[in-house]
């Protein structure tokens, strides 16, 4: 249990110690509350004696401004808000980054909220934001139904939707995810693999919808067949979902198992390295794996990860400052809808031929001798 402390009363009880006041510092430095007042906020106008005796009044007292309440007189907040959809997952703190390099330089306090992909902990997130009447919210929808942040646009709070889009009626700062997908298995076509999984989930995540549109359509572009992509849906976006698909797939007959994979994000991709490095599949001899997102951890891994690279911190910074315009703005304000390309960063985890060792850099990608499941090159 938590307890407040406070001065003990002869009772037991306890009373809170009152914080001081601009009354308090004014008798001190004797001056008027007016003239406290134009210290904190002008003050350029104050004699500098008298400012001084202000100041070291201030430092005696322990004096601290209720910056929330002028806040309120003001009319405006100087903090904003960024609900993010998965705090376990670099990419969104990578993003909160960016957005924070804003709010720092504008001189705003930024709250970071999580909703785990929770749609009814979002919703608590968003009652609070709206009862501390924040100056906006940046916000990774659970859901592709945004009308459950209309309420916030009725009370005069701007929102900026971050890595999703929503046609004209929000501002919003995404990557073309459809484009994303298409990049990822063109490359593993490009290695010569006929039969590809797509792992990530649940489909009724917008991002994973869009990821395996491109998948597909690439797919089809390069002369697979219908069955060319194969659905692997996870539960979440996390590396304990990756180890499962990879359980899955190890568990396929031989004839059906596929010889790449494309995961939803790099927390899934990570999980599935980590199963086929435990049950000694070969990567990429075996199996080639794409990520998507290209967090640090992904160069990083055991067998560095392909993946394909969203720019993270400037969807954060980019967000930001369409939130703050659009707070500043009158009536007569238009909707902004940033889409950023992505781009694929091939590593060794997708590369189909092995460097030979005389070489000390990478041969050039050509079609694999053999696709077929289990056939390793040298």
């Amino acid at each position: 249990m938590v307890r407040s402390s406070g001065t003990k009363r002869s009772g037991g009880g306890t009373r809170k110690r009152r914080s001081t006041g601009v009354k308090e510092v004014a008798t001190r430095a004797g001056v008027s509350v007016g003239t406290v007042s134009n210290v904190l906020n002008r003050p350029e106008v104050v004699a500098d004696a008298t400012r001084q005796r202000v100041l070291e009044a201030i430092a005696e007292l322990g004096f601290v401004r209720n910056e929330s309440g002028r806040q309120l007189r003001a009319g405006q907040s100087r903090t904003i808000a960024y609900l993010m959809l998965d705090a376990a997952n670099p990419f969104f703190t990578d993003v909160a980054r960016g957005i924070e390099d804003v709010a720092r330089v504008q001189g705003l306090a930024l709250f970071i909220c999580n909703s785990d992909s929770d749609a009814a902990r979002e919703a608590d997130y968003l009652e609070l934001l709206l009862e501390q009447r924040v100056r906006g919210v940046l916000i990774t929808p659970v859901e592709q139904d945004t009308s459950a942040l209309d309420v916030l646009l009725r009370q005069g709070i701007p929102v900026v939707l971050v890595d999703r889009g929503a046609g004209k009626s929000w501002c919003s700062v995404g990557v073309d995810d459809v484009e994303g997908g298409a990049l990822a298995v063109t490359h593993l076509c490009e290695q010569g693999h006929q039969r590809i999984a797509f792992v990530g989930g649940p489909m009724t995540t917008v991002q994973v919808a869009d990821r395996l549109r491109g998948a597909r359509l690439a797919a089809q572009a390069s002369g697979r067949p219908p069955d060319g992509v194969v659905v692997l849906e996870t539960a979440a976006l996390n590396v304990a979902e990756g180890r499962r698909a990879g359980e899955r797939i190890v568990g396929l007959p031989r004839g059906r198992r596929p010889t790449a994979a494309f995961c939803a994000n790099d927390l899934l991709a990570l999980g599935l390295l980590q199963q086929m490095t435990r049950v000694g599949v070969d990567v990429p001899g075996h199996l080639a794996i794409v990520g998507y997102d290209d967090i640090d951890f992904a160069g990083a891994a055991a067998v560095p990860l392909s993946s394909v690279r969203q720019p993270r911190q400037l969807l954060g910074r980019t967000a930001a400052e369409l939130l703050l315009a659009e707070s500043d703005a009158d009536e007569a304000h238009v909707h902004q809808q940033v889409l950023f390309h992505p781009e694929l960063v091939a590593r060794a985890s997708s590369m189909g031929r092995h460097v030979p060792t005389r070489s000390r850099g990478p041969r050039p990608a050509g079609p694999r001798a053999d696709p077929s499941p289990g056939s390793a090159q040298a």
